[in-house]
């Protein structure tokens, strides 16, 4: 993080923090916050949360990506995926939700037309999203990766809907409550 601060001319060249808040693993969502507010706090400057599904769609809308809408998509684990679907000037048309791959494929199946699709759930799902007709780029192209320039810049134009409180993304209970909700009933038993 230093070495990043110091490319950007010092502390004193920062004017804003930016955060992913998720959708993404409950800890590392957690730990990306806590620093960003420690941050924020210690530094007195101002903090944005982006949804990291908006910063993949984000990297969608570069000029090679000529669609009148996309799909972000990113592996959720546990056979599922988080995804949004934005019209081409980054506005989403589908909030961000979990699904899994035959769930999303339903709702694609209603669009008029399948949409391009980018993310680690578009590298994963790849053989399922392909059969619905959506064009994926190469596993090795870094609009599948959220990236930070993408993050700062939507939180830099005033577009994250998130500045002070930030609130993560979840979409669904963390891995610690699933075991606790198991555990309870193996032991009911």
């Amino acid at each position: 993080m230093e070495r990043a601060v110091a490319a950007a001319g010092g502390w004193d060249s920062i004017e804003l923090i930016a955060v992913g808040l998720g959708p993404g693993s409950f800890t590392g969502v957690r730990i990306g916050i806590a620093t960003a507010q420690g941050l924020s706090a210690s530094r007195g400057l101002p903090v944005a949360g982006v949804c990291t599904l908006d910063a993949i769609a984000a990297a969608m809308r570069e000029p090679y990506f000529g669609s009148d809408s996309f799909l972000a998509i990113l592996d959720a684990r546990r056979s599922e995926v988080f995804f949004a679907l934005y019209e081409a000037d980054g506005k989403r048309l589908w909030e961000p939700a979990v699904a899994t791959p035959a769930e999303l494929m339903e709702r694609i199946d209603e669009l008029p037309h399948s949409p391009p699709a980018a993310g680690s759930g578009a590298v994963r799902f790849r053989h399922e999203l392909a059969g619905r007709g959506v064009e994926i780029a190469d596993d090795a192209d870094p609009v599948h990766r959220v990236a930070a320039r993408h993050i700062c810049a939507i939180a830099a134009a005033g577009d994250s809907g998130s500045t002070g409180t930030l609130a993560p993304i979840y979409l669904r209970p963390p891995d610690a409550e699933r075991w606790r909700e198991r555990d309870s009933v193996d032991r009911a038993e």
